[in-house]
């Protein structure tokens, strides 16, 4: 069958399309940068073009802890090994140097060097007897050969050092201190919103473990890019901002999840950033949380960041302790909950310039909530009239009605 034709004729559909298309303003997205630190805290950054790869060298440990688990193992591995394989070629050419191996069973004026050494499978085994100090009692060493009692002296420090050294390392991996840093968390939005009568940039952080972060401190950088009054481009330019902290030490006691804020005055880069600048800056806040762990003694850094995108106007943190039978509470469920609260889309600078522009926020925001709170009233009213009218109905439904019994008249006959 033939398709059935529009009513509207195809030259009006396609001359409206193209009117709406032009009415449209094309927006285009604005292409972000990419981000210095991750949500994880891994910084994002690749070196490339390392031509002295020796100093590496000049410090084997450290370049040992930072390795991959399966390249640390491999090299804990074929240490051992090569050593054990090392030390048994050189005992095999003692042997074969003293003539060990030509010695018979019945030929007893020749004392051996090492007993029962007579192929490189057993000098093999005896290296792993005297490096590892297993014994098994079937081979060992006399006093026929004073070379034999150097190589044992030899075997015995190499042994220990790559025991204390390849131990060691096994031990920094596992002790790590951002393993420690798993367990603090960050909220995953920040927020900005009125705090005392002031602009203030917040976020939460939390420790989920009992053993607490001794002198723990945290700082605030922001990170963009700058171009200088001479023309030069700094692609990362990294900018302090303070922390609101009534403590003289700077430090905060992180028993519970705190909200950290740092107040947008002028000495802050979010000072000029309005609700509408926000959108557009490309900017990156930077979290720095570091202290030392008390069971362990080492310090530990955690770290995250905030892109524009994960900065909410206008919102605060819900509350997440509450006293319950002498003991405070925390809901780790509601621990990144923000809720929409008065705040001004002027910038921090605005607001200092004109403050009555925060009185004026906060009496609209005072009348909505009056009237909100009307509207929930009046709509439980209501709800309760319907209520008790139903009940209402229900009961007459269930009254029963008196049924009059009348007697039969008596006809008179």
């Amino acid at each position: 069958m033939l398709a059935r034709k529009s009513i509207i004729p195809e030259e009006y559909v396609l001359a409206r399309i193209a009117a709406e298309n032009l009415r449209k303003p094309r927006v285009h997205d604005h292409q972000r940068k990419a981000r210095f630190v991750a949500k994880s805290g891994a910084c994002n950054v690749a070196h490339k073009n390392i031509r002295e790869q020796g100093r590496f060298l000049q410090d084997v440990f450290t370049t040992l802890v930072d390795l991959k688990w399966r390249h640390t193992l491999v090299i804990f591995t074929m240490s051992f090994l090569c050593s054990w394989l090392l030390f048994a070629m050189m005992w095999w050419l003692v042997a074969f140097a003293h003539g060990d191996m030509d010695i018979r069973d019945n030929i007893k004026n020749l004392e051996p060097c090492v007993t029962n050494v007579k192929s490189f499978t057993s000098a093999f085994l005896f290296s792993i007897e005297v490096q590892v100090t297993i014994g098994f009692g079937g081979r060992m060493m006399t006093e026929e050969c004073p070379l034999a009692i150097t190589l044992l002296i030899m075997q015995n420090i190499v042994g220990l050092i790559v025991n204390a050294v390849m131990l060691g390392c096994i031990f920094m991996k596992t002790a790590q201190s951002h393993r420690r840093a798993e367990t603090l968390i960050f909220s995953r939005h920040a927020v900005i919103a009125v705090r005392n009568n002031r602009l203030c940039f917040m976020f939460r952080v939390g420790d989920l473990r009992k053993s607490m972060i001794i002198s723990a401190s945290v700082r605030i950088q922001v990170v963009r890019k700058t171009v200088t009054p001479e023309g030069e481009v700094i692609p990362i330019h990294q900018i302090d901002i303070p922390v609101e902290n009534h403590i003289e030490s700077n430090n905060i006691f992180l028993v519970s999840p705190l909200i950290i804020c740092h107040v947008i005055d002028k000495r802050s880069p979010l000072y000029e950033i309005s609700y509408s600048d926000l959108s557009t800056q490309d900017l990156e806040v930077i979290v720095i949380l570091e202290g030392v762990v008390e069971t362990t003694g080492i310090t530990t850094q955690a770290r995250t960041s905030y892109i524009t995108d994960e900065i909410r106007w206008g919102h605060r943190f819900v509350s997440i302790v509450t006293e319950e039978e002498g003991v405070y509470s925390v809901d780790y469920s509601k621990f990144g909950n923000i809720v929409k609260v008065a705040a001004p889309q002027c910038s921090a600078r605005e607001l200092d310039e004109k403050p009555s522009i925060l009185i004026q926020a906060l009496q609209k925001s005072e009348l909505s909530h009056q009237n909100s709170l009307r509207k929930r009233n009046s709509m439980r009213r209501n709800n309760s009239m319907r209520r008790n009218n139903s009940m209402r109905r229900n009961n007459s439904g269930l009254i029963m009605h008196k049924v009059q019994f009348m007697a039969p008249e008596q006809v008179d006959t």
